[in-house]
């Protein structure tokens, strides 16, 4: 299960949607981005929403099955991390790849629905008071563990949160440096 799911999120959905709405390659526009924030920007709203349910639902499947077979929750939060890395470090795109916040919110929406919603709210008012994606995906990646302490989850909830937020900011990198520089592209 936990490598059909890394096979499973390193399906380059940005990437293939773009090409099939816009004929435009993601990776070579905007913020060369596979995630829908890009997509957007380069292929349009109905290509940004079909990335958006494409990447939210990664994985999914597995960890609904992982659940009801009974598996323990650190194997289904394993199942689930390998559809995040999948999707950060794409078999597919040579080890390269989206951001891996849409996938990670489907991913802790499953798991544990209370900080997934706390996290959405959180990353709502990041891009509505900052106007970047980019503020808004730090915003809750970084609570994300506060998230998981508030909600008295299991201390294997909050391992993983600890990493998909290390995930998360290290493929922020280039989108922190530039909110720093003031180049940062705005929603």
């Amino acid at each position: 299960m936990i490598l059909a799911n890394y096979l499973i999120g390193s399906i380059p959905g940005g990437l293939i949607i773009a090409k099939y709405f816009q004929s435009v390659d993601p990776r070579e526009k905007g913020s060369r981005n596979i995630g829908a924030t890009n997509v957007l920007r380069v292929a349009g709203k109905k290509a940004a929403i079909a990335t958006l349910i494409f990447d939210l639902s990664k994985g999914l499947p597995l960890i609904f099955a992982a659940r009801q077979t009974g598996l323990d929750q650190r194997t289904a939060l394993l199942v689930g991390l390998a559809a995040i890395i999948g999707h950060i470090f794409s078999l597919f795109l040579k080890f390269k790849g989206g951001k891996g916040v849409a996938t990670s919110f489907g991913v802790i929406l499953v798991l544990a629905p209370p900080v997934a919603l706390a996290g959405l709210l959180l990353w709502g008012g990041g891009v509505f008071f900052g106007k970047y994606s980019s503020i808004g995906a730090l915003t809750a990646f970084g609570a994300l563990p506060l998230l998981a302490f508030f909600f008295q989850l299991e201390t294997d909830f909050v391992i993983f949160s600890f990493f998909v937020a290390f995930l998360v900011y290290f493929r922020h990198w280039g989108n922190i440096c530039r909110l720093i520089k003031g180049t940062e592209g705005k929603v």
